[in-house]
């Protein structure tokens, strides 16, 4: 390999002999040097021997998935640009790989150029530099949205500081869209941990009988449906952080199991005897309050004290004061930018009402808000009749916010009531939610944000009710 043209090296994975090697043909005579593998292990054997500087992939492959290759390639210390291959049945799992890092995807049928002009993209630009390489763990506040000067975010900033030196697991609390995450996220960019991968899992989001494979992997015939072997969460982030959110849906038997190998860091994979073992640091996050779950016997007090060793409580954007506005800037400029805007500021009644707003759905309300208003809209400066009408500002004065609303809903009468009057808990709930649905126009994200509880939390209540 010491005589590789200077266009670079690129291997080429696709299962089908004649596509190869028509990419191949291309690729080659566009000045590149190519390998062709017909199936995933191939290409994983030959990526260990020798990193290409582009790798183009099918996304189905006859072994293993394309995007197993892709994650073993970005966890490699030097890992190439991937460009995935897809066809229109397919074309979900592209998405999918773009969000775990690939660089770019074609869409069979593409011509020979297409392909060129990708992989020549895919050639020229610079490695991925992790955040943590230019953000400094006394400066986690300059990373994502997750900004503020408030002190109850240095609090927050100086834990994170110290938890980033160490390997001990943290667990995250605070309402639903404080940025849980997004906190994760940056813990992991400030930590030695930073070149390996950042692996989220949303506990809620995954039915109870295939939590068990997600979590660990499975193995080919483990089940109605598993037509191949698949990595879990856990080996995938081997080197790395394991982000668990909404940790409290877990149901108690996979809390066991989650536990054991807490303890004993080794596993299985549904269907296999094999012992692996994985090293990853886990940070857990819940709206909830964890210390209730447990007392209700909905949360096992073991696994919770060997979880809780960092304790980090996000607080809510009503208790941040001028954070407010320095987060509404911040995503105000993200959101002018990414719709081609030239929205530069807010009035000062916008500020005024965005400061004394209680913000029940918090960040990702505020982000809602913005991103709203800036599609809606034209201009340099975001007026109150700009705001939209889901949010509550129906006179435009600050005694029409949604927050006094609520605050003047609460003096109700105190007429007695008799027992016939007390209408059952889960009525109430259905009632507020079916309200929270109409009301935000069948948004059940948003009405979620309002109620103060995840979506995916809706989404079960109405299944219940069903």
């Amino acid at each position: 390999m010491s005589n590789l043209p200077s266009n670079g090296l690129v291997y080429v994975v696709e299962d089908s002999i004649a596509s190869g090697a028509l990419y191949s043909s291309q690729l080659e005579q566009a000045g590149f040097e190519c390998k062709h593998f017909t199936d995933g292990y191939s290409a994983l054997i030959g990526i260990k021997e020798l990193m290409p500087d582009v790798l183009v992939q099918d996304v189905c492959l006859p072994d293993i998935s394309g995007l197993e290759v892709l994650q073993f390639v970005n966890k490699q210390d030097k890992p190439a640009n991937v460009v995935m291959i897809t066809s229109n049945s397919s074309i979900d799992v592209a998405v999918e790989a773009m969000r775990l890092g690939g660089f770019d995807f074609l869409e069979k049928p593409f011509t020979g150029q297409r392909l060129i002009s990708s992989v020549q993209s895919a050639l020229n630009k610079q490695p991925h530099n992790k955040l943590s390489q230019s953000v400094q763990t006394q400066n986690t506040e300059a990373s994502h949205e997750f900004v503020g000067e408030s002190l109850a975010m240095q609090t927050v900033f100086r834990l994170l500081n110290s938890a980033a030196k160490s390997k001990a697991s943290v667990f995250i609390t605070g309402e639903s869209g404080t940025g849980k995450e997004v906190c994760a996220q940056t813990l992991h960019d400030a930590s030695a941990r930073n070149n390996g991968p950042f692996i989220a899992i949303n506990c809620a989001a995954i039915p109870a009988e295939l939590f068990e494979s997600e979590f660990f992997g499975h193995v080919k015939g483990a089940f109605s449906g598993a037509l191949s072997d698949r990595k879990g969460a856990v080996e995938v982030a081997s080197g790395g952080t394991l982000f668990l959110d909404e940790l409290c849906e877990m149901e108690l038997n996979l809390q066991a199991k989650l536990l054991r190998f807490l303890q004993t860091g080794v596993f299985s994979r549904v269907g296999s005897s094999e012992v692996l073992h994985s090293d990853v640091r886990l940070v857990c996050a819940t709206n909830r309050n964890p210390e209730r779950e447990v007392a209700e016997g909905r949360f096992r007090e073991d696994l919770y004290y060997r979880l809780n060793v960092i304790p980090v409580q996000l607080p809510p954007l009503r208790n941040r004061g001028n954070d407010i506005l320095l987060l509404a800037e911040y995503i105000l400029r993200q959101k002018s930018e990414a719709n081609a805007k030239q929205f530069q500021g807010f009035s000062s009644q916008v500020e005024s009402l965005f400061v004394n707003y209680d913000w029940p759905g918090n960040i990702r309300e505020l982000q809602n808000v913005i991103e709203n208003t800036v599609v809606i809209n034209d201009g340099i400066i975001i007026e109150l009749d700009m705001l939209p009408s889901s949010f509550g500002v129906f006179d435009h004065n600050e005694s029409n916010t949604p927050a006094q609303k609520r605050r003047s809903s609460d003096s109700v009468s105190d007429s007695p009531m008799v027992a016939h009057d007390i209408e059952p808990l889960w009525q109430v709930e259905k009632r507020a939610i079916e309200s929270a649905i109409r009301i935000c126009e069948d948004n059940i994200p948003l009405a979620a944000a309002y109620l103060g509880v995840s979506a995916s939390t809706i989404y079960r209540k109405i299944k219940g009710w069903s």
